[in-house]
């Protein structure tokens, strides 16, 4: 059987479709899968000698409602298609498994829980839905295959990167913390100025490196707030995606917002302190196979407007931004020494 799986973006739910296909190679070694993502993220995917990756370019090839007539005549020229499971639900995914349904490819489509999410940032029922993870495996249930993803390391780095990581760590005994500190959405962003200050606290406790990512965009950003925290590299924009996973698989833990790297360094296995803002991980977003001590925010029954967006996006109802204000450096200090992370 050849099934055809589609999830496009963004970064961090792309990257948390690895755990179902590494199950799904471990458990249905003769299915061949062909994953219809974009070019940027098949370091997400390098598990399974059974899974292949389609490039959808949105820019030129693929562009537009002809763009995506072409993907599928792209896709039809390769090995039949038996089945198509949509981990995306979107515009473009309905229009490509319209095509596939016409010739009677049959078609699992995920279920979002977007009633059920609109419902948790209403106030309606503020109960933990499901995961992300938990969703897309849903969507191959529908299919025929049944999964249980459990394992902590999905997205493994080749070794040509693991060589690259490896030249940027020196022997000494310093910890060394990932820190990703900006998001796409100002819902999401802890304060700068809180985030220098707790990373200056660490520093005065513990010999410590810390390694800054972020978009290539965010690499201005990230070199300003270089110069405030002693002991810090910015990476950002230096290394490769396939790169950054090796570097960030080899650290002690890092510290993140609600974002890609928040996923991308949960999947390589590495322990991530996680802070929420205006999301929850009540919204079946939070970090894959992390305990939920890590994930730092202020309670919903302390502030009843959390969470107020599922995305990030959007802006304060109360105006104060009080989800992130109200995590100072002190809490945030107090529950890594409370893990034992430093």
């Amino acid at each position: 059987m050849h099934i055809l799986v589609i999830r496009t973006s963004a970064m961090g739910d792309v990257a948390l479709v690895s755990p179902v296909l590494r199950e799904m190679g471990k458990r249905f070694p003769d299915v061949k899968i062909t994953m219809l993502t974009r070019q940027i993220f098949r370091p997400f995917f390098t598990q399974s000698d059974n899974l292949s990756i389609f490039s959808f370019d949105p820019v030129k090839r693929h562009r537009g409602l002809t763009g995506l007539f072409r993907l599928y005549r792209d896709l039809k020229k390769g090995e039949k298609i038996d089945r198509v499971i949509d981990l995306h639900d979107v515009i473009r995914s309905k229009v490509i498994r319209f095509f596939f349904r016409l010739r009677g490819v049959p078609v699992s489509v995920i279920d979002k829980g977007r009633r059920e999410k609109r419902d948790l940032i209403k106030g309606k029922r503020k109960v933990q839905l499901r995961h992300t993870v938990t969703r897309y495996c849903d969507a191959f249930a529908r299919a025929g295959f049944i999964l249980d993803p459990s394992d902590r390391i999905n997205i493994l780095p080749t070794m040509p990167a693991l060589n690259r990581a490896s030249a940027i760590f020196n022997s000494d005994n310093s910890i060394k913390i990932g820190v990703a500190p900006y998001a796409k959405h100002k819902l999401k962003i802890w304060p700068e100025e809180n985030m220098i200050r707790l990373l200056n606290m660490i520093s005065e406790k513990r010999s410590v490196k810390f390694f800054l990512f972020g978009g290539r965009e965010e690499s201005v950003l990230l070199d300003e707030f270089r110069k405030k925290v002693k002991g810090c590299i910015n990476l950002a924009g230096k290394l490769s995606l396939e790169e950054e996973i090796a570097v960030i698989g080899r650290l002690d833990f890092m510290i993140a917002m609600d974002s890609s790297n928040m996923h991308m360094a949960a999947l390589t296995g590495c322990k991530v302190i996680s802070i929420w803002g205006g999301t929850d991980p009540f919204n079946g977003f939070g970090a894959w196979m992390q305990p939920d001590k890590y994930s730092i925010r202020i309670s919903i029954d302390d502030l009843t407007c959390r969470p107020c967006t599922i995305y990030g996006k959007g802006e304060c109802r109360r105006g104060d931004l009080a989800c992130m204000n109200w995590l100072t450096p002190e809490i945030v200090l107090t529950r890594i020494e409370q893990l034992k992370l430093i």
